[in-house]
């Protein structure tokens, strides 16, 4: 009888160790562009603006203006850029004002709009290993307008790839080749 009890006890801890190792996993991946997003903001502010509430909502706007891709999306949706609807700017400021972490900023963030923890940063292309006859044309395309560059008169994929092997020492630094 008691060997029984152990060997439940010990299956249950087991599991329990498993489910909190998941959820670490997860809680890491979670919220991932706003976390670094307002990490970086945060460690760009003046130690004398940290606790004023103004003056972090006006760094919030400035760094905005400046984002791009999933980054401006964040910005969008919490209401800090020009073109936004809706507004939790100060879901923002006033806990970062009180120094709460960045990812409880995040995760308190995440039961306004769900949307903002949804936010991945895409995968970088590893230039050392990719064959570029293996991607799709869409995925050409994006390399091409990640670059800033398009392909007038292109009808197939190999006028893709021919482009961006030209364009390639210009926009991959060298060690990444």
């Amino acid at each position: 009888m008691n060997v029984s009890v152990l060997c439940i006890c010990v299956c249950f801890a087991v599991i329990s160790l498993l489910a909190g190792i998941a959820q670490a996993k997860k809680s890491e991946d979670d919220c991932e562009v706003c976390i670094k997003f307002l990490t970086r903001l945060s460690d760009s502010i003046p130690e004398e603006d940290a606790s004023n509430m103004e003056k972090i909502e006006k760094h919030l706007r400035k760094a905005c203006k400046t984002a791009k891709g999933k980054e401006n999306r964040f910005c969008y949706y919490i209401g800090a850029t020009e073109d936004a609807a809706t507004g939790i700017v100060n879901e923002v400021t006033k806990p970062m004002s009180w120094r709460k972490p960045v990812d409880k900023v995040c995760q308190s963030l995440k039961s306004k709009d769900a949307q903002i923890c949804e936010l991945k940063y895409e995968k970088s292309i590893d230039w050392k290993t990719v064959d570029l006859k293996k991607l799709r044309v869409k995925e050409l395309k994006k390399i091409l307008n990640d670059w800033g560059e398009e392909c007038k008169g292109c009808a197939e994929k190999t006028d893709f790839i021919k482009l961006i092997e030209q364009l390639k020492p210009k926009y991959v630094p060298h060690q990444e080749l």
